[in-house]
């Protein structure tokens, strides 16, 4: 279920098929088992509540909502793992929350693109510097993706480059969200950013 990602008209689906298969097994003496059986099927195949952490979304724009408050307040509430996913990291405030994060004993990874590791200002260097795991790409195209998954439980993404730029002048935004087929779906996509670059 978790790699086909269903829909709660799949689940439906699937739930109608096990039915299906129960009624034509009830004749048999082992019918207390086929229905304990349907039983645990339709609990697994039940649509989830979404996980109560945070609101179920949010948008954040600048320069008008102090996304670097709402970023470093993200990461501060980060209890086990950080893994970021973005272009660009020169916002020293922000940079500073990754930094903590680390040294609270989070799991933290980094994903950057290459280019932009050697740009004046990037905090890349520091992050490998202090131990932190990061890996970039080594292509002539750019890894251009801005996301970061909280605790495996909230995805953040958008527009938004990690810089003072951003922060100040730009017109850009973030969304964060827990629903988990987004996490889930941003989470592969990390997981395979992290062996291509490896």
């Amino acid at each position: 279920l978790e790699e086909l990602h269903p829909d709660n008209q799949d689940l439906g689906v699937y739930r109608h098929q096990a039915f299906e298969i129960a009624r034509g097994e009830l004749v048999s003496p082992e019918a207390k088992a086929v229905l304990d059986w349907l039983e645990d099927v339709n609990k697994i195949l039940k649509p989830q509540a979404p996980a109560s952490v945070g609101p179920a979304s949010q948008a954040y724009f600048s320069p008008d909502d102090d996304c670097p408050r709402q970023l470093i307040r993200l990461l501060g509430q980060t209890r086990r793992k950080l893994d970021i996913c973005v272009f660009t990291i020169t916002d020293n405030r922000v940079s500073d929350a990754i930094v903590d994060a680390h040294q609270r004993k989070l799991q933290v990874r980094i994903i950057s693109d290459d280019d932009k590791a050697h740009d004046a200002g990037s905090d890349i260097g520091r992050f490998k510097r202090l131990g932190i795991p990061v890996r970039s790409d080594r292509e002539t195209s750019h890894m251009h993706h801005k996301f970061a998954l909280l605790d495996n439980q909230q995805l953040l993404t958008g527009s938004y480059n990690w810089t003072r730029g951003a922060a100040e002048y730009n017109e850009e935004n973030i969304i964060l969200t827990n629903d988990d087929r987004l996490v889930a779906r941003f989470a592969h996509v990390f997981e395979g950013l992290w062996k291509k670059f490896g």
